[in-house]
Order: C-alpha cells, then structure tokens, then sequence
C-alpha cells in the first residue's frame, strides 16, 4: 500500500504534521482526537482517487504543535489552527470532510468560515450532544449495549494488557458500531495503524457536555452533504437529520446497510454520492 507523503507546516500558530494524497481540488481531513501517520486511515482514504487529501494531525497529535493553554484544544481554536493551515499552503478555499468527531469540526468550521469551504462533507456526526438525550446512542445508559460498551473502554484503559489482548478488545469495540459485525476484516484490512491523544479526548469529553451548536446551523452556507448509516450507534441518525433540517444548502443521504462506517459497509454507494455531491470524476 503506498504510503501517505509527509509535510511539516510551518504557520503563525505552530507548526502541523499533515499527510498528502490524492490529486486535484484540496480537501482537508481530520479527527478531534486520532493521530495520524503515513500509513493513512479509512476514512481519507475513501477521497484519494477524488481531492488531494490534507490528513491533518491537530494540536498534541503526532509531531504537530502542542497546546500551550488548555482552551487551544477546543474545537472552535482547532478551526482557527485549520484556516492558517489553508492559508500557509496557499489556497483561498478548499473542501472539508469529517467523519464522527471530525464531522463536528466540520459543523464549527462551516458555521464561522463558510466561505473558506468549496464543500462540507460530514458523516456519521452531530450539532450537539449526541448520547444524553437518545437511547438510541451507545453511550446512553439506556441502550442495551451500553454496559458491553463500557466494560470494553475500562478494559481498554488498562495499561499492563498486551498488545495482543489490546488489539482483541479494540476490535469487539469497533464491531458494535457494524451493522454487519461479522464482516469486520472485511472492512478493516489494510495496514492502517493509528493513536488516540489521551489529552484531546479527555478535553473533548468535557466540551462535548456543553456542545450544542443547532441554533447556529442556519449560518452554514457552503454546499453541505450529510451521510449518516442507518444503524447508526454513536451518532443516531435523528441528529444527522436534524443537521439537514437545519442547514439550508445541504442534502441527506442515509445509508440503510451502515452502522458508524457507512464509507466502508457501503463503499461503492458512499463514494458515488461524494462523486455526484461535489460533481468529481475519479482521478
């Protein structure tokens, strides 16, 4: 599998780890929370042979920049991060894609910088809160899976398990968010390796208490496209659905054979609503 190029960019807000892939209009990624490397990761890897893919590893993630007060790893100064980054590499605009807690950026950035977005593609994500007020949410403790759920992340959170056990329980973890969990290595079967910065989830984990952005959303105005998997058990597909409600410009694609990875259970059909969405033909 070819490796993803590596740059390090230097601007006025600290310097930032980004992975390069792909061909044509630029299209940034990120995650609230993942750290990246050049091995890639699915969900970027489904716009390759679309954009020129900026994988961006964010504040405390990688060899990025690190956060010098708590409050620069919110979400709305990981925007501010973002904008410089577009700016330095030169580009008066360029799309934006995110997936789960990279959706929710998506949300912040088209709220404050429509105008730096060609498009806003946001999957599997929410404007607020996601798991206190839906028992269709994993991490409600309403859902029937929750308590699975939540033995797997204490489990998770043990740091004299092996590798080896490690790897197990990531996978049962993962496998509860497939409408066809059987079909996991199917999915999941390339030699993509990545982290999870312990510090951002920690800060996200508070911020997402107060998160709600719905009333704001009327202020999106780039061209938006929102995919949620049917099944979905981290981001239920009310809250999708209510981001298309509540963005004029925007269109909802649901995907009936997906839990929380639409863009690998219903590959063919998710990268053929990107391409009709943004009007690309494949590179």
């Amino acid at each position: 599998m070819e490796k993803w190029e590596r740059r390090l960019i230097n601007t006025k807000r600290g310097t930032f780890e980004v992975f390069c892939k792909g061909e044509g209009e630029p299209l940034c990624i990120t995650h609230n929370y993942s750290e990246f490397n050049d091995s890639g990761d699915y969900f970027a890897n489904s716009f390759t042979t679309l954009f020129k893919v900026f994988l961006i590893n964010l504040r405390e993630t990688g060899n990025s920049e690190k956060a010098h007060s708590p409050y620069e790893l919110s979400m709305l100064e990981t925007i501010f991060d973002l904008e410089e980054i577009r700016e330095t590499l030169g580009y008066s605009s360029w799309s934006f894609a995110g997936h789960s807690t990279g959706g929710m950026l998506g949300i912040i950035y088209g709220i404050y910088f429509s105008n730096s977005l060609n498009h806003n593609l946001i999957v599997g994500a929410a404007a607020r809160d996601y798991a206190t007020f839906s028992k269709n949410c994993i991490y409600n403790k309403a859902h029937p899976q929750y308590n699975i759920m939540q033995e797997l992340i204490e489990k998770l959170k043990d740091t004299t398990i092996s590798n080896e056990e490690r790897e197990a329980l990531s996978i049962e973890r993962t496998k509860l968010s497939l409408h066809k969990p059987n079909r996991y290595h199917e999915y999941f079967n390339l030699p993509i390796s990545k982290k999870m910065s312990a510090i951002r989830l920690n800060y996200f984990n508070r911020e997402l208490q107060i998160y709600d952005v719905t009333r704001k959303l009327s202020l999106i105005s780039c061209p938006t496209l929102i995919i949620c998997g049917k099944h979905d058990v981290q981001c239920p597909i009310e809250y999708s659905e209510e981001m298309a409600e509540g963005i004029e410009n925007s269109k909802l694609v649901i995907l009936h054979e997906s839990n929380h990875y639409p863009f690998l259970e219903e590959k063919e059909l998710f990268l053929k609503e990107v391409k009709q969405f943004t009007k690309k033909t494949l590179v």
